[in-house]
C-alpha cells in the first residue's frame, strides 16, 4: 500500500472508540478505504492497544496485500458495504446502547427524536439478524446503508459509514448517544417523535445555517 499512514489513522481510531466504550475487548472493526486497497483491523486484535501493525490491507477482492495478522471475520461485510454505498471508512461497534436497542423485538427502526440525528439519514434501520461473519449478514447490512449513514443489526450491535475515518467515528458516537437517549426516554414514558413537518423544517434550517460548519466571525 502506497500510503502506510492509513494504518496509523485506522489503530487511532479503534483505540479512540476503545476509549468512548464502543469497542469493547476484540469486539468491533474499524476499516477505511484508500483508492483499491482496504485497511481493516485484524481478527483477534484488542482494540484499545491497537497499532498499525495489527491492521490488515486487502484488495477490493479480500485478498491480503499487508500486514501480519488475518483480517477481521467481518471483512466480507466491510467490503461489500464498500461495494454498495461508496463510502471511505466504516466503524462496526458492539456499543452498549446501540446493542441494547437492536435487541428490542419488533423494533425494525430507531424513530427521530432529536434533530441531529437527521444528519444521519433520519429513522435509523435495524437490519435483521444474521450469523456474524456471514456472506448473508454483509448483504444485508450493506443493504440497509444505502440510504443512511448508520444502522443497527439485530441481536448483534452498529455499524456506521462516512465520507472519511474521522466521519465515520462521529457517526458511530452520534448512534450511540441517539440509543443511550432512546433507552432512557422509554425507561419513562413513550418517547416523543419529531413529526414529518418539524423534521423538514429542521432540515431547512440546517441548509439555511449552514449548520455545523465552523465560520469565521463578521464584526
Amino acid at each position: 500500500m502506497s500510503d502506510p499512514s492509513i494504518r496509523d489513522e485506522v489503530a487511532a481510531a479503534a483505540r479512540r472508540l476503545a476509549a468512548e466504550g464502543l469497542l469493547i475487548g476484540t469486539s468491533g472493526n474499524v476499516s477505511a478505504r484508500a483508492g483499491d486497497h482496504v485497511a481493516i483491523t485484524g481478527t483477534g486484535v484488542v482494540l484499545a492497544n491497537c497499532a498499525a501493525t495489527d491492521v490488515t490491507v486487502v484488495s477490493l477482492a479480500g485478498d491480503v496485500v499487508d500486514g501480519p495478522i488475518a483480517p477481521s471475520s467481518e471483512l466480507d461485510l466491510h467490503l461489500r458495504v464498500y461495494e454498495e454505498t461508496g463510502t471511505q471508512a466504516i466503524v462496526h461497534t458492539h456499543a452498549p446502547f446501540g446493542t441494547a436497542v437492536a435487541c428490542v423485538s419488533g423494533l425494525t427502526s430507531l424513530p427521530v427524536l432529536h434533530y441531529q440525528q437527521l444528519g444521519l439519514g433520519g429513522a435509523i434501520p435495524v437490519a435483521p439478524y444474521a450469523t456474524f461473519g456471514s456472506p448473508e449478514l454483509a448483504g444485508i447490512v450493506a443493504d440497509a446503508l444505502v440510504d443512511t449513514q448508520v444502522a443497527l443489526m439485530a441481536n448483534h450491535g452498529s455499524v456506521a459509514r462516512g465520507s472519511s475515518l474521522a466521519h465515520a467515528v462521529e457517526n458511530a458516537l452520534l448512534l450511540e448517544w441517539l440509543a443511550t437517549l432512546f433507552h432512557r426516554t422509554s425507561s419513562m414514558g413513550r418517547p416523543r417523535e419529531l413529526t414529518e413537518d418539524q423534521q423538514q423544517s429542521t432540515v431547512a434550517q440546517a441548509i439555511r445555517l449552514d449548520y455545523g460548519t465552523p465560520k469565521e466571525n463578521r464584526t
